[in-house]
């Protein structure tokens, strides 16, 4: 029980980012300050967490082996991600954002051909390309048509471009994330762990994060102070306590594939949770009943996923990559 109570509060914490980017927006503030403060703010938790744990010296060295690839698939994994996600709150409210997010359900196992893993055969150990799990698809499908519902009572208040606007981000950020992550994990080749691999993602990522900070004064001007506190708020409590709680939550149970898919599955909750905070802290109104079916589609639809997933890795013998997390 611990297990799960620990990823409904890492859902808890990761659906503050939704909601406070929603209200940064609401109030006046930039998407460009809302994305590039999360990840400068970030740099000195991680950083402090790292150095506690005696193992900077040990990134910096990995981070030398191949410096370009660091830059390019942290660009993706944390940029082409983070900004994207930022950018389509202009255009819809935190709770529809986390519920199109859920897509990257479907990029994660659309990607998989393009890795490899270790697998024991009869003959010994062997690599191989991925495949895409076509079971686990299909429940994804479930998923598809809940962001569809959803996205249908939005598409009738705005233009087609503004709906546009507001989903084409969010399918770009949800197939950078994984595929960053992943191709970082391969570099990294189990060498670090998941605070130095976040930090050195987070200062190979900082060129863009400059970039837009630049961009940002120049345009719409240095953020306000409220904007500069909330976005601390994402970084500690999205980038830093979610993160560890989440982690802490499938480290209890990785041994276990039924749990370890329940405690993946409680993340289907960050739409619930950014609902309920926007309509709690930002005053929206209650979404429609189409709109309640597609949050539930979506809900199900993860935690079948999950757990057909899981249950297809009991079923072969093998050695496993380890993937990526949902939170961010």
């Amino acid at each position: 029980m611990r297990p799960i109570l620990l990823g409904l509060c890492a859902a808890l914490f990761f659906a503050t980012t939704f909601v406070l980017n929603r209200s940064m927006e609401t109030s006046g503030g930039s998407w460009i300050w809302s994305a590039s403060l999360r990840f400068i703010f970030m740099i000195p938790f991680l950083l402090l967490i790292v150095v506690k744990r005696k193992n900077l010296r040990t990134l910096i060295e990995i981070m030398k082996e191949k410096p370009g690839a660091w830059l390019l698939w942290s660009f993706i994994g944390f940029g082409l991600f983070y900004a994207p996600l930022c950018f389509a709150t202009v255009y819809s409210p935190g709770w529809l954002v986390a519920g199109t997010w859920q897509f990257t359900i479907i990029a994660g196992s659309l990607l998989a051909p393009l890795f490899y893993e270790t697998v024991r055969t009869a003959t010994g150990v062997t690599k191989m390309r991925g495949k895409i799990p076509v079971k686990g698809l299909l429940f994804s499908l479930i998923i598809l048509a809940g962001i569809a519902l959803m996205q249908i009572e939005h598409a009738g208040q705005l233009s087609a471009k503004e709906v546009w606007l507001g989903i084409i981000p969010v399918i770009i950020a949800s197939f950078a994330y994984p595929l960053g992550n992943r191709k970082m994990m391969v570099i990294a080749d189990g060498r670090l762990d998941v605070f130095q691999r976040v930090l050195g993602m987070t200062l190979a990522s900082m060129p863009l994060w400059l970039f837009l900070s630049i961009y940002g004064v120049t345009t719409v001007g240095l953020p306000s102070a409220n904007q500069i506190f909330q976005s601390l708020i994402v970084a500690l409590f999205s980038g830093v306590i979610a993160t560890v709680l989440f982690f802490k939550a499938t480290d209890m149970v990785k041994d276990n594939m039924q749990q370890l898919a329940s405690v993946e599955a409680t993340q289907s909750m960050e739409v619930l949770f950014a609902l309920v905070g926007e309509v709690l802290f930002l005053s929206i109104a209650f979404p429609s009943l189409m709109s309640w079916m597609g949050i539930m589609l979506v809900v199900i639809g993860m935690v079948l996923h999950s757990y057909i997933t899981h249950a297809g890795l009991t079923a072969i013998p093998a050695i496993q990559p380890k993937s990526e997390q949902n939170g961010f």
